[in-house]
């Protein structure tokens, strides 16, 4: 399956919109808007809501669209991905500096590749909030660097770097006197806002080297935050190109925060937000709580997270006879400890959906020495009893402030969720 300019162009301009999980929530919410979604709010009755709908908490975006003749039982096609991305997060008291330097003080957020990050230009971006509760987002373009130690001071770098997260780890963004300089002002001002009208922050650091298409035939994608915008951006484009469909399941969308750090939050997937949703597209519906269990036994989720293609210079991190590649198509993820929740019926509709979207796709399973992370599939599988099949683009250099895929496989990814949402009777 060749990629189509129009859909790597595209979502270059999505990666490029979301630099943090609030931005690409608003960037997701921009296009839903724009298609013609109903965006709702939790604190509103659903019960006469549109069919073309979607709710935004805090970084995460729920949405969804149902036939003219979904019911009560009608059951749910769900992709899960999630908006965040690793990297870091700015402390309370941001502004600190020594030896002439201004620094910012952060805190890792989730596992980066944190030698990825040195000597890049990088941006804060997230979301203010003032005293009367309104959220204002904001970013910097290209503000920080972590600067790495010159090798003629330590001789011994290229024999092996280690990285102390307290000391090496501090971005500069300017010289001078510490306590002259006000970070927070700095972004306050950016969202036409004071500092002292801004009562607590989100925000975190984002690469600003743009993504860029390179290599033998333009074939090679590289970029920030492919984990897991990638899927995200996957799911979004395949429900709204599916969104008039008149029969069948209730397509839903389920992108969520907070993945990095184990989803433990109320807009992680460990949390009630997708039941909530779920629950209250039942009601609209007339279903009791019979009905929506009978509706959630038909139901599946696809647990859309990125995975690692075979390194040519590590081969032996990964299973001999399982080595996926890139542009071989997005993975079927398996584990026999259920860190992923792919079964054999899973496994089996995975192969009826790429068979639809004529999409080849590759298996993917750990090395028995190296084990694998987990995705929101087991934790939704756990909280709903939906089954759930993992999936996801073959990535190089995950978690790394820029990772690499292959220039097709986002866009069979994206044919599979289309072929997903919408399956042949």
């Amino acid at each position: 399956m060749d990629a189509t300019p129009d859909y790597i162009t595209d979502f270059t301009a999505f990666l490029q919109a979301s630099p943090s999980s609030y931005h690409a929530a608003a960037e997701v919410a921009r296009r839903l808007d724009a298609a013609g979604f109903t965006r709702l709010s939790e604190s509103d009755n659903w019960i006469d809501a549109a069919e073309r709908c979607y709710v935004v908490r805090d970084g995460a975006v729920i949405a969804w669209s149902q036939p003219a003749n979904a019911g009560p039982t009608t059951p749910f096609r769900i992709l899960g991905a999630h908006t965040d991305s690793p990297g870091f997060k700015l402390k309370p008291k941001p502004t600190i500096g020594a030896h002439g330097w201004l620094q910012a003080g952060v805190e890792v957020y989730g596992g980066p590749l944190q030698n990825s990050w040195l000597d890049r230009e990088l941006e804060l971006a997230g979301r203010l909030v003032t005293r009367d509760g309104v959220e204002h987002l904001v970013r910097t373009g290209p503000f920080l660097r972590i600067p790495q130690l010159a090798v003629h001071l330590d001789r011994e770098v290229n024999n092996g770097l280690t990285l102390d997260k307290q000391r090496h780890l501090t971005p500069v963004f300017g010289v001078g006197d510490a306590a002259e300089a006000d970070l927070l002002a700095h972004l306050a001002s950016l969202a036409g806002l004071r500092a002292a009208d801004v009562a607590g922050y989100d925000i975190l650091t984002a690469d600003t080297n743009p993504p860029a298409t390179f290599g033998l035939g333009q074939e090679l994608f590289a970029g920030g935050r492919l984990d897991n915008l990638t899927s995200v951006y996957a799911g979004l484009r395949a429900l709204i190109l599916t969104s008039e469909h008149t029969t069948g399941p209730i397509s839903v969308l389920a992108a969520f925060d907070h993945e990095e750090l184990d989803s433990q939050s109320r807009s992680g997937a460990s949390g009630p937000l997708l039941d909530d949703i779920l629950t209250r597209i039942g009601a609209g519906l007339g279903a009791s709580v019979s009905e929506r269990l009978q509706a959630y036994a038909e139901s599946w989720c696809l647990s859309a997270d990125a995975g690692h293609a075979v390194h040519p210079n590590y081969p032996e991190r990964h299973d001999p006879a399982n080595a996926p590649i890139l542009g071989g198509g997005p993975l079927l993820k398996i584990n026999a400890n259920q860190r992923y929740a792919t079964d054999a019926h899973g496994a089996a509709l995975w192969a009826r959906t790429c068979a639809q979207a004529n999409v080849e796709y590759q298996e993917f399973v750990s090395n028995n020495t190296v084990p694998c992370g987990s995705t929101i599939g087991p934790l939704t599988a756990t909280r709903l009893g939906i089954r759930v099949v993992d999936v996801g683009v073959p990535l190089l250099s995950m978690h790394s402030a820029r990772e690499l895929c292959h220039v097709n496989d986002p866009q069979a990814l994206s044919a599979a969720t289309a072929a997903f949402f919408v399956p042949e009777a």
